[in-house]
């Protein structure tokens, strides 16, 4: 039989972290922790990662479904099935921990050689909103960490500056040194949306994501067809969970490219399906983490790294927090590794 229960952790920021849609001090998550009654000493821990304003799952009762989902965790199935298709990120939380009890709480969910023999996964380097000093020391500091792949948060200070910032990068930098992807977070306006494309494209950018914000089909398909530079579509599948919605949404806008981020669209299970319809659209795709703790991190890398994307990938965000939970992850030479060797410590969580 299985028992449950779950621990509400706050993430802090190391530093104070830019978004078009604000400041990022702190970051809640909720951590289902399974044991079996015959082996109490083995725990599953899976990470319900909630972003304020943005996960369709932020809603007051969030931490009551919690609750409720580990007080009927023999229902395991039924939740994984429908019970939860409009709580995503606790879908994910619970197929986690499910998977972790299964590979006995060691926190190894999937074997591949990025588990087993050291294999990295390529990842894009984050660089934040801020001032123009501050970004661009953070490009130095990433460009010295040995990344090839960057991405810029866009759209939160002046757009000349903005521009006046990759400019200055691409002068440094070609094509071939360094790939540039930016993200707007839907900060564009649709009237403007296409002008700012044509600047940017300049720079030779690999991508720009979410250039306007969601729920603008319309808008987002003209823009998709005039554009310079691709596309690619995030905050734009969060809420679509019906599969006939989902291939009307790709036959309206019709997308260079897909980000998934699974604690938004209903963990592997959501994310399998969206991956099988970018088979058929032929659309190219990458991963990437929510800002979860290192348990959503490692699960999210562990599983990505089962599907054979060459692509860098953007699971990046395991160093931004003081009381992280440690882990054998580690971000170097711009590629994110699980070291064997190095233990997990669940002191921040209080799990014993």
């Amino acid at each position: 039989m299985l028992k449950a229960f779950f621990k509400k952790h706050t993430l802090q920021f190391k530093q104070p972290s830019g978004t078009s849609r604000g400041i990022l001090r702190t970051k809640d998550s909720w951590f289902i922790i399974l044991q079996d009654t015959e082996q109490p000493h083995v725990m599953g821990i899976g990470e319900c990662g909630l972003l304020k304003g943005l996960s369709i799952d932020d809603r007051p009762n969030y931490e009551e479904k919690v609750a409720e989902v580990c007080q009927r965790i023999a229902e395991h199935t039924y939740w994984l099935s429908e019970g939860l298709f409009e709580w995503p990120s606790i879908h994910f939380g619970l197929e986690i921990a499910l998977r972790d009890l299964e590979t006995k709480g060691k926190r190894k969910l999937f074997t591949s050689p990025f588990t087993d023999s050291g294999q990295p996964i390529s990842i894009n380097g984050l660089i934040w909103m801020g001032e123009k000093q501050f970004m661009f020391d953070q490009i130095k500091a990433k460009l010295q960490e040995g990344f090839n792949c960057i991405k810029l948060k866009i759209g939160a200070i002046d757009f000349a500056e903005e521009l006046s910032l990759l400019k200055f990068i691409r002068q440094q930098f070609s094509v071939k040194d360094i790939e540039l992807r930016v993200d707007a977070n839907g900060a564009f306006a649709p009237s403007n949306a296409l002008e700012k494309l044509k600047q940017l494209a300049a720079f030779e950018l690999h991508s720009i994501e979410q250039p306007i914000r969601q729920h603008q089909w319309d808008e987002m398909a003209a823009l998709c067809a005039t554009t310079p530079l691709p596309i690619a579509l995030d905050e734009e599948l969060i809420g679509i969970y019906d599969l006939a919605e989902k291939k009307k949404m790709l036959d309206t806008i019709q997308p260079q490219y897909l980000i998934f981020k699974p604690s938004f669209i209903g963990g592997y299970k959501g994310t399998t399906e969206w991956i099988e319809l970018c088979k058929t659209y032929s659309i190219d795709w990458w991963i990437t983490s929510a800002l979860e703790s290192n348990i959503g991190l490692n699960a999210i890398a562990q599983w990505t790294a089962t599907l054979n994307n060459t692509m860098p990938q953007g699971l990046g965000t395991g160093q931004l927090y003081t009381n992280n939970i440690d882990s054998p992850l580690v971000v170097k030479n711009g590629g994110i590794y699980y070291q064997q060797n190095k233990p997990w410590v669940l002191d921040n969580l209080d799990v014993a």
